[in-house]
């Protein structure tokens, strides 16, 4: 794992950045800098789908990451994640609910028809059938959302082998946020 110090300037000045923002640096930002072009691919990609403003709402982006990183067995994209969709959906127990079993979290029809596909082609991609699709249209989504959904269930997978393969640790700080209110 890099240190910041160490980053190239630019994403030296990102995670700088990020840690304005939070107090601290999240450790993935660290664990892909000793690769500077696929971390800068990397998190272009990730605010690409992640920060758009169309499409699905920002806080069930963030459901799919986590219901999808606990079928992975992600401990740090759980984690990390969980904290975002804590603050993202202002529920302090989504998350939690979400990764120890979507099918059972307190979720709408619609989101559960969204991690049910998510899962699915996170698990068993190759299983994956026209059948599929069909209750994501019957809940309104449309083929851009349909897209959407598994575009980021790939990211996610990549992300959860690389931080199996790194051996990133979640940061401690992403434990409680979204859990308390900001001081």
């Amino acid at each position: 794992m890099s240190e910041i110090s160490e980053l190239p300037e630019d994403l030296r000045e990102r995670a700088e950045f990020v840690y304005s923002k939070l107090g601290f640096t999240p450790n993935v930002m660290l664990a892909m800098g000793h690769r500077p072009e696929e971390a800068r691919a990397f998190f272009a990609y990730h605010d690409a789908l992640m920060e758009r403003e169309e499409g699905l709402s920002k806080a069930e982006r963030e459901m799919i990451v986590v219901a999808t990183s606990s079928a992975n067995e992600c401990p740090y994209c759980i984690v990390a994640h969980g904290a975002i969709l804590r603050i993202r959906s202002g529920d302090p127990l989504i998350a939690d609910q979400i990764a120890a079993n979507w099918r059972t979290a307190p979720v709408s029809d619609r989101q559960r028809a969204m991690l049910r596909f998510a899962v699915k082609l996170a698990r068993t991609p190759e299983a994956v059938e026209e059948a599929d699709y069909e209750p994501l249209y019957e809940q309104g989504f449309n083929d851009d959302h349909v897209w959407e959904i598994g575009a980021i269930t790939a990211f996610f997978a990549m992300s959860n082998r690389l931080a199996h393969l790194g051996h990133m640790a979640p940061n401690p700080e992403f434990y409680l946020l979204g859990r308390l209110p900001r001081k």
